[in-house]
């Protein structure tokens, strides 16, 4: 008597077993970092506090009312107000509103800038690297800060035109490292092959260089905007950044100071943690993201 053999049970093929994707692990390692997780809360806290808080906490940050200049924190006002009469919890929500923009704004322009920068001076390599690389290292010679200091002298800059200046002076780190990433990259098979067929050099940086830097690019936006947000607070601090009645956490600061002298400490606390929380939470998101997406760690 033979045996009956059922193809349906017998033919079929084996499923391979399913591999997560490199962004998965990436997510993966990320979530498993403590701190970059609590940094991530932290930015996120904030983002809601200072553009959906106003909507909940309203208050008059334009007119003055000097019958409640520097009320201590109250059932009415619970950070108190400031020298103006200005409800300070709503004014840190406001100048909190400003440093983001600016921020992230003058990051991410200098991380664009410096990306493409970097880019192409690392894959033409040669003199024109040479020369590229030989002004970003005159660049950094010089501190940022002076530079804004010297500019916000000449010039009384708008919210456009200090996210246009903080760009301009900050891309010089991110074109280093995009830099050495191409360096890397360029003698690849796939951007080799492309030359070899007669690609464009455009194509081989646009369509291979950049987009297998994205990681990197990643993580130097988060610490541009990091540097972006204490530079704008260091010049507001010095009364030339954000011009009144517009403000952000360092004309806050540079306010409070004063008035910390005689005791109205809720003037100067709330900005000043402000400040190192957002700028520590960037960070630590950066420090997560590139043990995220460093393929040695990867087990």
């Amino acid at each position: 008597m033979s045996a009956v053999i059922h193809p349906a049970k017998t033919s079929g093929t084996p499923r391979a077993p399913r591999e997560s994707s490199g962004a998965r692990l990436a997510v993966r390692r990320f979530l498993r970092n403590r701190l970059a997780v609590v940094g991530l809360g932290v930015v996120v806290f904030f983002v809601l506090f200072c553009f959906v808080g106003p909507l909940v906490y309203s208050t008059d940050q334009t007119h003055t009312a000097l019958q409640q200049v520097n009320l201590a924190p109250n059932g009415a006002h619970w950070l108190g107000t400031d020298a103006v009469g200005h409800d300070e919890l709503g004014r840190l929500m406001y100048g909190g509103k400003v440093s983001l923009i600016v921020g992230l704004a003058a990051g991410v322009l200098a991380t664009v800038i410096g990306t493409l920068w970097g880019a192409v001076a690392g894959y033409a390599g040669g003199w024109i690297d040479a020369v590229m690389m030989r002004v970003v290292d005159a660049g950094i010679a010089i501190p940022a800060l002076f530079i804004l200091l010297v500019v916000s002298a000449i010039t009384t800059p708008g919210l456009a035109g200090l996210i246009l200046i903080l760009g301009l002076v900050s891309w010089l780190v991110p074109s280093r490292l995009i830099r050495a990433e191409t360096l890397t990259l360029k003698n690849r098979d796939y951007v080799l092959t492309l030359r070899a067929i007669g690609g464009t050099h455009a194509r081989a940086i646009l369509r291979h260089i950049l987009p297998n830097s994205v990681s990197t690019v990643i993580v130097a936006t988060t610490f541009q905007i990091a540097d972006a947000i204490l530079l704008v607070a260091y010049v507001s601090y010095l009364g030339l950044g954000v011009q009144p009645p517009d403000t952000d956490w360092g004309g806050m600061l540079s306010t409070g100071l004063t008035a910390a002298y005689s005791g109205y400490w809720w003037l100067i606390l709330p900005p000043g943690l402000a400040i190192i929380l957002v700028v520590w939470a960037f960070n630590a998101i950066g420090d997560g993201l590139r043990d995220a997406f460093d393929v040695r760690g990867r087990g």
